[in-house]
């Protein structure tokens, strides 16, 4: 039995502690579940008028919506992107002014590669959007090139500071008014990562293997013992 008692700690300590892992991801399941619900509740919630001062508290506001009116100005930054079924293009987002007469960013949207040098005159449009400030660049983001109005994510601050608008972004959803052939890109949930099913289930596999090579080493050293006692 003390030749056994190692490979069947073994056993017992690698199988709790694996089902115990993908238990703790069912439960990081339910949370995150429950986070995605109060976003997609938040960005499909009635809109209202643009905050006075909405980047005071990015949190508070984030995927706000709200309408705006007003008109764009011809100015714009083109952010590198793409679309599934359409390739390579850019984001628009545009110099916005509101019939209030504040300047803030507007995401309009996406154009492919061909729609990439065609003239957007100012318009005005009648804008239903969410609040968002994407989190987007990081150590490995090219920098901006002012130079050509291209960014490769989208960066509140720096963006605002280019066009000289109100450190806002509303992310465009419907808008009544020419959308120059423009594709709005609403806000949804898609982006946020929810693997941990997966990685729940693979806890529970590896738990399974775990036991099943736990059981086969008990047995193996059960019948070596046996052998060498001779009642093979």
């Amino acid at each position: 039995m003390r030749r056994l008692a190692f490979p069947l700690i073994l056993g017992l300590v690698g199988v709790a502690i694996l089902l115990a892992l993908g238990q703790w991801q069912l439960r990081r399941l339910a949370w995150k579940e429950a986070v995605i619900a109060d976003i997609e509740a938040r960005i499909t919630a009635s809109p209202v008028e643009l905050p006075p001062a909405p980047a005071l508290d990015p949190g508070r506001d984030r995927y706000l919506p709200v309408k705006v009116t007003g008109r764009t100005t011809g100015e714009e930054i083109r952010v590198l992107s793409g679309k599934k079924d359409v390739g390579g293009g850019y984001e628009i987002i545009a110099a916005f002014e509101t019939d209030g007469g504040r300047r803030i960013l507007l995401d309009r949207g996406f154009v492919p590669e061909a729609g990439r040098d065609a003239t957007r005159p100012p318009v005005a449009l009648t804008v239903t959007g969410n609040l968002h400030w994407p989190d987007e660049a990081d150590s490995y983001t090219p920098a901006p090139d002012p130079a050509n109005r291209l960014w490769f994510a989208r960066d509140v601050a720096t963006m605002s500071e280019e066009l000289k608008t109100e450190p806002v972004l509303v992310v465009l959803r419907t808008a009544e008014g020419d959308a120059q052939s423009i594709l709005p890109v609403p806000v949804d949930t898609s982006g946020i990562p929810n693997d941990h099913l997966n990685y729940a289930i693979t806890w529970f596999s590896l738990a399974g293997v775990w036991a099943a090579m736990s059981g086969y080493l008990v047995w193996r050293t059960a019948r070596t013992r046996d052998i060498g006692q001779g009642k093979a």
